[in-house]
């Protein structure tokens, strides 16, 4: 019969080797990633809940020594939002979008740049990665023009919203293939030299297309893509390929806000995207969960299903 000390050295044993088989398991996906780029939509909860946001950090750090190049891309709705609030400035949306007069639009560029990012990069650097801080007007990385259209083709007019007519890459290639991690905020320049607010999320694929990026991963408040089974329960769908949803879709799998979602990734995967990931920024450690496991923890979007290595299951 074992002593307590020795079972306590068999379980000691048995975790080591449980670490061992994980590390094991990211072993080929660090191998096809290496030297590739990953952009990463930030958002969310993950950005208000402090140990979500340590975590998120310990992660996109992980990635760069382990020698693939995340870009980080972040939003800053509710750092704005708190901000107008204390200045007692009125604030309201229209199809989504914050209606931006040249009052919020300077608001906007002086939290989204000179708080948002900054304390995202200063938070990198408290874990040993060299984070650079940059938005659209820097080297005219974003490139815009006042945004008059809605999603249906409608007239619009909701002051300096801009929509993305170029993204100049150069910038970005150069620090992300070097030792740094770009963080950008979604301030765009116009050709006037006026600064536009964009949304986030298409500043994240525009500029995932334009990388062609390995992976275009979207950390928010949702599980990922569900489905409604026949049983009329929810599932978060793993993988999805574009017959997948477009047969979901016709089938009514997939519904209401989360087809223009998965439309979205899709469009983002037509323009040379590899992958794309809609993941739960609520769990800790999502990105390396997603990434580095075979069952992952999201929806992972992608034209067909390719495997990275021989044996990966998707």
């Amino acid at each position: 019969m074992k002593t307590l000390h020795e079972a306590a050295n068999i379980t000691g044993m048995q975790d080591l080797i449980g670490k061992a088989e994980i590390l094991i398991e990211a072993l080929p996906y660090i191998q096809s990633l290496s030297g590739k780029t990953i952009v990463i939509k930030y958002g969310g909860n993950a950005m208000i809940n402090d140990e979500l946001k340590s975590s998120v950090m310990d992660d996109i750090t992980l990635l760069k020594f382990v020698g693939i190049n995340p870009v980080l891309v972040h939003g800053g709705g509710p750092d704005i939002s708190d901000m107008l609030l204390k200045m007692d400035i009125p604030s309201h949306f229209e199809n989504g979008l914050r209606v931006t007069d040249k009052q919020t639009m300077q608001i906007a560029q002086m939290v989204l740049i000179g708080k948002t990012n900054k304390e995202i990069v200063s938070a990198l650097g408290t874990k040993g990665a060299k984070a650079i801080g940059i938005c659209g007007i820097d080297g005219h990385l974003i490139e815009c023009e006042k945004l008059t259209e809605g999603p249906n083709g409608e007239k619009i007019d909701v002051g300096y919203v801009g929509k993305i007519t170029k993204i100049n890459t150069k910038v970005l290639s150069m620090l992300a293939n070097d030792e740094f991690i770009p963080v950008v905020a979604p301030i765009g320049v116009g050709t006037d030299g006026e600064s536009y607010n964009i949304n986030a999320d298409t500043v994240a694929s525009e500029i995932a297309a334009a990388l062609g990026a390995e992976k275009l991963m979207t950390l928010t408040d949702v599980e990922g893509v569900k489905g409604v089974m026949k049983d009329g329960t929810l599932k978060v769908l793993p993988v999805l390929t574009e017959s997948d949803i477009n047969t979901l879709i016709q089938d009514g799998v997939i519904s209401g806000g989360m087809i223009p979602k998965v439309i979205g990734c899709l469009d983002t995967i037509h323009r040379g995207v590899g992958r794309a990931h809609i993941i739960d920024g609520r769990i800790p450690h999502s990105i390396l969960l997603e990434i580095f496991t075979g069952k992952g923890i999201g929806t992972m979007i992608t034209k067909e299903r390719r495997p990275y290595f021989d044996g990966e299951k998707i």
